[in-house]
């Protein structure tokens, strides 16, 4: 059975309460279970991370192959603009990763705009909501199928 890591960047912990103009009332918990339905019906495991914490996430993206992940799917939220690590850490591991968020970050402010995780990904998925999740995992099992 394949694994996939599934990494939540920093301030998702709290979908459900923050920003529900932008992000709904879905809570993080609801994302997980709705990836873990998918995976069910794939027969693929998933691990979902969560993480405010940029070291943190370079580093369990830096350990991913070795625990036998076959893929990775990432919403690096608001590091998905800052963080050259993460960037480097996804390269540097070489497994096929996919890009999401909940809302079209490309909609939205300008800084928001320019993903550093982008041209690393297998691609990018936006602005679908927890769709964007489902769509990202679904295209994770393609790439590893």
């Amino acid at each position: 059975m394949s694994k996939v890591l599934v990494i939540h960047g920093p301030n998702l912990n709290l979908l459900g309460q923050r920003e529900k103009d932008i992000y709904g009332d879905t809570t993080l918990e609801d994302i997980n279970a709705c990836l873990n339905e998918v995976a069910t019906d794939a027969d693929l495991e998933i691990e979902t991370f969560q993480s405010n914490h940029e070291g943190d996430i370079v580093d369990k993206i830096g350990q991913a192959k070795k625990e036998g992940f076959a893929a990775i799917l990432i919403n690096p939220a608001a590091y998905t603009h800052t963080s050259v690590a993460i960037r480097d850490a996804v390269a540097a591991v070489e497994l096929p990763t996919v890009e999401v968020h909940l809302s079209n970050i490309h909609a939205r402010e300008e800084f928001r705009h320019k993903s550093l995780i982008a041209p690393v990904a297998y691609g990018q998925i936006s602005g679908f909501g927890v769709d964007s999740y489902v769509l990202g995992l679904e295209a994770i099992i393609g790439l590893i199928a």
